[in-house]
């Protein structure tokens, strides 16, 4: 195994941006049954997109805006990771690694950097500051071509030990949502030397049917119900991709219009309930990652990994200092079900307003959550990395 650290430019060659643009011009779009949301994403949402994709998204600006932080590539496990990697100028900064979700890129945390490496800069408490690590998921997007079966949200937490180790950090902390979450919440069972705290924006935790459990719900809590039972409804493609990501891959890397409906599902919603939300730019950039890349199928992979092994849902017990940010148009997580497997539960907040993807769309929130709660933890094992 290479465990050199490459420094990496993304550079997509003319060609390609080409070959989309002919790809979407080309597309054979379906005929609905209806036009609305209920049968799967909306036509003219899907059609906006694409034409948005094709004649209007600047490919080359957002190119440029990640080439702007430092990236670099490795192998771990056999696996080609890639990463961002950016050092505050504060002396006693803390490492955190930040992992991002489905149908995401590390480009999801690019309003976060700024404040979290360099708070003075940003009107912030310069006490509280991180280097901060932003990998991309093997088999999506850069951290490819996916080199196996079973990489896991385990075997990936695993890997993000490996990393921050390989960076030269004996003591960090570790944020997450969606598929980001899964992946750091399995860090904190694992529990490595060195990781101080954990930091999730959903911990996956269902009923048991224990006598009483329901018992003493908040309403935030029981509100969030409504929003489990809409996913079951919807979710379609958390089934598929845990049984058949393969056959699911020839029309993910084959029609970007079929990649842009899939992806969509989680950003716009399964209703369209976010549409107005969502940044065009920043999602088409993520798409884009996948489509560059030939991700779009091996990305599902991750799912089937989960499936097979249980990770990321398992309720074995998690004894790191660990923090939930529950956002309500979102999965609601239940503290008493959290509590079942996190020992170490230090902080809980239910946040004013956001969804899914709160660090694209409530910045703000999740900056402030982790600078609360990596900031009370104790320094220990400092400094956190070796001298600069």
């Amino acid at each position: 195994m290479d465990s050199t650290i490459r420094p990496f430019k993304i550079d997509m060659a003319d060609d390609r941006i080409l070959d989309l643009r002919r790809r979407l011009a080309a597309t054979r779009w379906p005929q609905p049954v209806v036009q609305d949301f209920s049968h799967g994403q909306a036509p003219a949402l899907v059609r906006e997109l694409a034409a948005y994709w094709a004649d209007g998204f600047d490919w080359r600006a957002q190119e440029a805006r990640l080439n702007r932080h430092p990236q670099f590539v490795t192998e771990i496990d056999g696996q080609t990771i890639h990463f961002i990697h950016v050092k505050s100028k504060e002396p006693n900064a803390m490492a955190l690694i930040l992992t991002h979700g489905w149908p995401s890129s590390p480009a999801e945390y690019l309003d976060l950097i700024g404040p979290l490496t360099d708070p003075r800069a940003h009107g912030l408490d310069p006490s509280t500051a991180f280097d901060v690590v932003i990998p991309s998921v093997p088999g999506m997007g850069l951290s490819s071509p996916l080199a196996a079966t079973g990489w896991d949200a385990a075997r990936t937490a695993a890997a993000w030990d490996t990393l921050m180790k390989r960076l030269g950090y004996t003591r960090y902390g570790a944020q997450g949502g969606d598929v980001g979450a899964l992946v750091t919440r399995e860090l904190g069972i694992l529990a490595p030397q060195g990781l101080a705290g954990v930091h999730v924006q959903q911990v996956f935790a269902f009923p048991s049917g224990a006598a009483g459990e329901m018992e003493g719900l908040s309403p935030f809590e029981m509100e969030g119900f409504r929003t489990l039972e809409s996913f079951r409804k919807y979710a379609g493609y958390v089934d598929i991709q845990s049984k058949r990501p393969g056959t699911l891959a020839y029309g993910l890397v084959d029609s970007p219009a079929a990649l842009l409906a899939w992806n969509a599902e989680l950003f716009f919603g399964f209703e369209g309930e976010r549409a107005a939300q969502v940044d065009r730019d920043r999602f088409l950039t993520h798409v884009s990652l996948y489509w560059f890349t030939g991700t779009g199928g091996q990305a599902a992979e991750f799912y089937l990994a989960n499936a097979a092994s249980g990770a990321g849902y398992r309720d074995l017990p998690n004894d790191t200092p660990t923090a939930v940010a529950v956002f309500p148009d979102d999965f609601r997580s239940v503290r008493n079900f959290v509590a079942r497997s996190h020992t170490r539960l230090l902080q809980w907040t239910e946040m004013p307003r956001g969804g899914h993807f709160a660090s694209e769309t409530n910045p703000d929130l999740v900056i402030e959550d982790l600078r609360r709660f990596f900031g009370r933890l104790p320094l220990e094992d400092a400094p956190s990395a070796h001298p600069r």
